[in-house]
């Protein structure tokens, strides 16, 4: 099938106030006779269930922890992006939009991102609305600070918890509607699978993991806010639990999957400790505000830290590589994602990293907390001369602004990271790929939708600090509750769809045949075995780094492991109870799928650009090299087998924009 983006036509800034003028609508009176599914609670579903309820419709809403407010959105920290320009400091719409497509290094969809761009302002006015309690200058304006791949200050926040407060906006706003019966919560559910009849998306296959039963839910829409799959690494930022399956059934059920290889290394993460770590903890990108990253010069320095004979804070700042500094002097530690962390890797392949593995630099807030210090003290008329006072009085500074995240870090390292500098080395954090969307975020299949980080649409090969929980509340609050509408119009009298047909007879019982295998399959090993197995793989051949012969080896290495996990994985316990080893078998499944579409996806990209750095295409100075003939979508069809799914392209034309050598130097 043809791709079909769906575009406006008209100038840019025009396009999404146009479409809005033009689309159909559906009369309240009607909407209290539609039915809408939304599946995840983070900033992207938790925003669409509560604004589609309070538009009139039925929602049902699923997640598969405990409560909404536990969803993975909580962990996010530094900041929300929008062009406010409160700063005063040249930002705009344009300039937003224009930093959005060049940190994803010209690979991202031109009309979404404008339309991210112009409602990013309502955001910030929608959760000041809610009572969210961004941070305030002196005088009580909205402070804004800097993230990586910009030269403004765009970035609202509340301390080092932004992702929380946000939710809890969020999240209040669902209790709302859950009160009003506008929203049936479904809490510990899993979907499983979509429903297709014909040929629209009709209602979901859901497992209540607390008492193992299957249930059908139908639905005239169904919506994926369900997030990334950077858990396919095993080792990663996520929480424990997140996971691709609802995106990844979608996709089985004729979804477009796009782009999988575009994973983003987040640069600022606490390093790997040991082979029995189950996940990683992410230090704010906020950080490199303040932070100064360095290693040692001399290799002498490096090998007596790591034997403990030496502190960093006693060498001197001559014999320290501020390298970031020294190869990027327009943006310095305020690169994007993608530039700081393979910087990092350079540096610590080149043997420079200090901690015992070798993989470690440090981010030093010394400076920061002298330079505060000195401004505090000229403030209140001291001595701006005594050390000690400085010293007190700029950690004072930097406890306000990053107070939760050097805690953060000092329960987790023991460390005290006011006095020595933090250690931080690049993990797998945030995915730009997923199901492929139009312009209305509608997948392949009609009338299945989706939303936030589960889709592809906005990032392109690399994902700008602060643009997750812009994304994930835009398409929530103000894009998918008009564009959705303009589907539903056809549904008015359709009424109630129902569950006792085939479609969703065949649906349930591909579920059920693939819990009784797994529950009743005796084999030798246990599910982390398989993920873990699966994580190294695409970590050394799908990481940072990737390579032609890398690719091959990891294609035909993770189909060997699939073949292996349903022959010889062994879940523990029975099907119908909490059974957290079996959900997370049927998530495993999925990701072992998934890895190798991710590996063929990156062989096909013959070029490097954001997250995605293939080794045989870089420049002289080590940056990515990209290549015109790759500026398109990658869309992946199911055909049964990774192997064989089939590629689809949606060019990708720049008419507002030109591409350009991607320097941040």
């Amino acid at each position: 099938m043809a791709l079909d983006s769906k575009i406006p036509e008209g100038p840019l800034a025009d396009k999404w106030t146009n479409y809005k003028n033009h689309i159909n609508l559906v009369n309240p009176a009607n909407k209290r006779n539609i039915d809408v599914i939304v599946i995840g609670t983070g900033l992207a579903g938790g925003s669409a269930a509560a604004t589609l309820a309070e538009l009139g419709y039925n929602v049902k809403a699923f997640c598969f922890q405990d409560s909404p407010r536990r969803a993975h959105s909580i962990a996010a920290q530094g900041g929300i992006n929008a062009a406010k320009n409160y700063q005063g400091d040249g930002d705009s719409t344009y300039r937003l939009f224009y930093d959005t497509v060049k940190g994803g290094d010209y690979r991202s969809r031109e009309a979404n991102v404008y339309r991210l761009a112009e409602v990013s302002g309502n955001i910030i006015d929608q959760c000041v609305a809610q009572g969210v309690p961004f941070a305030r200058e002196y005088g009580g304006l909205l402070d804004n600070r800097s993230f990586g791949g910009v030269l403004v200050s765009r970035t609202f926040y509340a301390a080092g918890q932004t992702g929380q407060q946000l939710l809890l906006g969020a999240y209040s706003a669902m209790n709302r509607q859950i009160g009003r019966g506008k929203i049936a919560m479904y809490n510990r559910h899993e979907m499983l699978d979509v429903v297709i009849v014909g040929g629209k998306a009709r209602g979901i296959i859901a497992r209540d993991l607390v008492t193992g039963k299957i249930e059908r839910h139908s639905a005239h829409a169904v919506v994926i806010g369900s997030g990334g799959y950077g858990n396919v690494f095993f080792l990663s930022t996520n929480a424990m639990g997140s996971n691709v399956t609802a995106a990844w059934k979608a996709h089985k059920r004729g979804a477009f999957f796009a782009n999988p290889c575009y994973t983003q290394i987040h640069p600022t993460c606490i390093p790997v400790s040991g082979e029995h770590q189950s996940k990683l903890t992410l230090m704010s990108e906020s950080l490199r505000n303040d932070g100064r990253i360095w290693v040692p010069k001399n290799m002498a320095d490096v090998q007596a830290i790591r034997d403990g004979k030496l502190k960093p804070i006693d060498i001197p700042h001559e014999n320290r590589d501020y390298y970031l500094e020294r190869r990027y002097p327009a943006f310095g530690n305020l690169v994007p994602r993608d530039v700081a962390s393979r910087a990092a890797k350079e540096r610590c392949d080149a043997g420079y990293g200090v901690n015992k593995t070798g993989e470690a630099v440090f981010l030093d807030f010394a400076s920061a907390i002298e330079r505060y210090g000195k401004e505090r003290a000229h403030i209140r008329g001291l001595d701006e001369n005594d050390a000690k006072l400085v010293k007190k009085s700029g950690q004072e500074v930097i406890k306000e602004k990053y107070g939760n995240l050097f805690q953060m870090y000092e329960k987790i390292v023991d460390q005290d990271p006011y006095e020595t500098p933090m250690m931080i080395y690049p993990a797998v954090h945030y995915t730009m790929g997923g199901l492929w969307v139009d312009y209305n975020l509608m997948t392949t299949v009609p009338g299945l939708y989706s939303i936030g980080e589960a889709n592809f649409s906005d990032h392109g090969a690399n994902r700008l600090g602060a643009s997750a929980l812009m994304q994930g509340l835009a398409d929530g609050y103000f894009v998918l509750p008009y564009t959705i509408g303009d589907y539903l119009a056809q549904d008015i009298r359709t009424g109630a769809i129902p569950t006792n047909t085939p479609e969703f007879d065949e649906a349930e019982k591909n579920i059920q045949d693939s819990l009784d295998h797994l529950i009743n399959n005796k084999g030798s090993h246990s599910v982390d075995h398989f993920h873990k197995k699966l994580g190294k793989i695409m970590w050394d051949k799908c990481g940072m780094a990737r390579n032609a012969e890398g690719l091959k080896e990891a294609i035909v290495e993770i189909a060997a492991l699939r073949k292996e996990f349903w022959k010889e994985v062994r879940v523990p316990g029975v099907q119908h109870e909490y059974n957290e080893e079996l959900a997370k078998a049927m998530r495993v499944a999925d990701y072992l799928e998934l890895g190798e579409l991710f590996a063929k996806d990156a062989l096909e990209r013959e070029e490097s650009a954001g997250g995605h750095f293939r080794e045989e295409y870089q420049t002289e100075e080590g940056e990515a090299l990209r290549r015109p003939e790759f500026q398109y979508v990658a869309a992946w069809e199911y055909k049964g087998e990774p192997k064989d799914a089939v590629l689809h392209k949606e060019e990708l034309v720049y008419e507002n924009i030109e591409v350009k050598e991607r320097s941040y130097k």
